[in-house]
């Protein structure tokens, strides 16, 4: 290895190769950045503003929000950024650095989910007790909780393919820095990183999913014993659109992560992590919140106490002075 020489940078292959389709993706790809930001500091301005969004619910969304926000932020602008320019290099330190956000940001993706479900879970299906148990002291804890259990099962593996040495090549088969493309251009033997991620993924990943589902199946169980045939088909369409999240989300990051070999990338695991890095993050924001009734009521009421603000301005402005 004292003979090799050591790699300073990677090169980020990206989608596609091809100028016009890079553009493209840009535009579509800047748009969609737009529409999450934008709807995630919708669920969070609200939710701090009006007194209605108050509950519990509305403190986990507001969370999962800054959350989206910041997964989102980790990948989208270098993305955009290198599809515009074309310059494909990221220094070792950018990529290390993108590398532990991804992922203990991604996993605290997935315990937010499993508690948002569980919270849901209380209010239905234990009306009665959930503002006794729900308070704001076991709220704070559940997100406290959320973000020390994923830096306790992410750091340590992703901390030790930091560490790796790299000799070349240094092209990386992906739109981000993967654990799977940096193991394959690694210097050495990586097993024994390989077999903890994948520990960390089944832990994260089916341990979280068997909470979202035993708590979205008592919900169900719950809401076929509503006796109007209106208020089931709303609360199913809840959940239907809650579940449907889930399974994309679910889906691809176990096809992604819980698998044998962890080593390079595919073509295909790019448009899979395209589905749960991009896609997903679109829908969350106007799934889990921006269908609210509630949340869709505070929305007009910002938006009418904002024109009428706008119209009685301009109705000031527009009253000539009277001259003495």
């Amino acid at each position: 290895m004292k003979n090799q020489t050591m790699v300073v940078e990677f090169i980020i292959v990206g989608l596609s190769n091809n100028h016009h389709v890079n553009i493209i993706l840009f535009v579509v790809l800047s748009v969609v950045f737009f529409l999450t930001v934008t709807g995630n500091i919708a669920v969070v301005t609200l939710s701090l503003v009006d007194h209605r969004l108050q509950s519990p619910m509305y403190f986990f969304l507001r969370n999962f929000s800054l959350l989206e926000i910041c997964f989102t932020s980790v990948i989208m602008p270098r993305f955009l950024y290198s599809l515009l320019t074309e310059r494909k290099s990221i220094p070792l330190p950018g990529c290390f650095l993108q590398l532990l956000l991804f992922f203990l940001l991604g996993t605290c993706v997935f315990f937010h989910v499993a508690m948002m479900s569980f919270d849901r879970y209380m209010a239905i299906c234990h009306p009665l007790h959930y503002g006794t148990i729900m308070n704001g002291r076991v709220c704070f804890q559940l997100v406290l909780g959320c973000w020390v259990m994923s830096f306790l099962l992410i750091f340590p593996p992703t901390f030790m393919v930091v560490l790796l040495p790299f000799c070349g090549p240094n092209v990386i088969n992906h739109f981000y820095c993967d654990t799977a493309a940096l193991l394959q251009l690694s210097c050495i033997d990586t097993g024994h990183i390989e077999v903890m991620l994948l520990v960390a993924a089944v832990v994260v990943l089916p341990g979280t999913l068997t909470v979202t589902i035993i708590s979205y199946g008592c919900i169900i169980c719950t809401i076929m014993r509503i006796p109007s045939t209106t208020g089931r088909k709303k609360a199913f369409s809840t959940c239907s659109a809650h579940l449907t999240v889930v399974v994309i989300l679910y889906s691809s990051a176990i096809f992604r992560y819980i698998r044998p070999g962890q080593r390079g990338t595919h073509d295909f695991d790019k448009v899979v992590s395209f589905v749960h890095c991009v896609m997903t993050q679109l829908f969350n924001p106007y799934i889990y919140a921006l269908r609210n009734e509630q949340v869709k009521q505070a929305l007009k009421d910002i938006f009418g106490r904002t024109i009428s603000k706008c119209r009685r301005i301009s109705g000031n402005s527009g009253t000539p002075k009277i001259q003495e």
